[in-house]
């Protein structure tokens, strides 16, 4: 899919792929309680996410979104639930291993580098050196595998067409394409699900449409994505399926024409009214 203008954009509704393989959910939650002494952050969430499926999910502020992120990531420790993975249990495994078992995700915040290329910030998210503890990609183990980083990277900046920035300093781009660079990041290991927290806060309209038509393609490819977001005009025009969270509780799941327009949701998120954008 080639990125759109805005004007484009704005004048039709985008989906996610329609060739997913129909079949079992490739990521699973079941009953996700997370506290915080008495504060029940989430109180019983479940969610199921379909191979090339880009999912969103709304709710007003302190509803439990980017704490569902965290606990689906396993960044946050989780009460009581269940996780699964392309069939496979992961609700008690470090976070790190399942980043290897095949989900990535974003920040609210960008947390790029700006001492590393743009190639290099893609590099250290192959494995080898964590984002904490990175001094120099000099740490690589061996030249191979720094070769396999470096070839995985760029593999990544082709997917997003970035390939040619590869040398430029972060700093010195736009935030719109930092966010990009960030997302090639998290594709390094070609995820078979990625998660987004926020991705587009702070951008302005051109940028907010690249990266709609970014995740889009995203998902026509078949990589599936639980977006995280305040736009509900983008949501709704991107995702064909919506969750609402309210007060740590999901209130609403179905197609996102159909949500969006629901009593409780308009009174929970919309304030009884219902966006002319969405």
């Amino acid at each position: 899919m080639t990125p759109s203008s805005s004007a484009q954009t704005d004048e039709r509704v985008l989906y996610g792929s329609d060739h997913a393989v129909p079949g079992e959910p490739i990521l699973t939650a079941t009953d996700i309680k997370v506290h915080f002494g008495g504060v029940r952050a989430l109180d019983g969430v479940s969610l199921s996410l379909e191979p090339g499926e880009l999912l969103g999910i709304v709710g007003p502020n302190g509803s439990g979104k980017s704490t569902l992120l965290g606990a689906l990531s396993r960044l946050t420790r989780i009460t009581d639930g269940s996780l699964e993975l392309d069939g496979q249990r992961y609700d008690r495994i470090r976070p790190a291993a399942v980043a290897r078992m095949g989900l990535s995700r974003t920040f609210q915040t960008v947390r790029l580098l700006p001492r590393f290329s743009v190639l290099e910030n893609v590099m250290l998210g192959a494995d080898q050196p964590s984002l904490r503890g990175a001094r120099s990609t000099s740490t690589w183990r061996s030249r191979g595998s720094e070769k396999h980083a470096t070839d995985a990277a760029m593999e990544a900046l082709e997917r997003i067409h970035l390939a040619d920035i590869r040398q430029a300093n972060p700093a010195d781009l736009p935030y719109g394409v930092q966010r990009k660079v960030e997302i090639a990041r998290a594709l390094v290991r070609q995820p078979s699900v990625l998660l987004y927290d926020e991705p587009i806060a702070g951008m302005s309209r051109s940028e907010r449409d690249e990266i709609a038509d970014l995740m889009v393609e995203l998902a026509e490819q078949g990589l599936s994505q639980i977006l995280v977001e305040h736009d509900i005009g983008m949501v709704v025009r991107i995702c064909r399926r919506l969750i609402v969270l309210d007060l740590g509780k999901k209130i609403a799941d179905g197609p996102s024409t159909d949500v969006i327009t629901m009593p409780e949701v308009r009174d929970a998120y919309l304030g009884g009214t219902t966006h002319a954008s969405a």
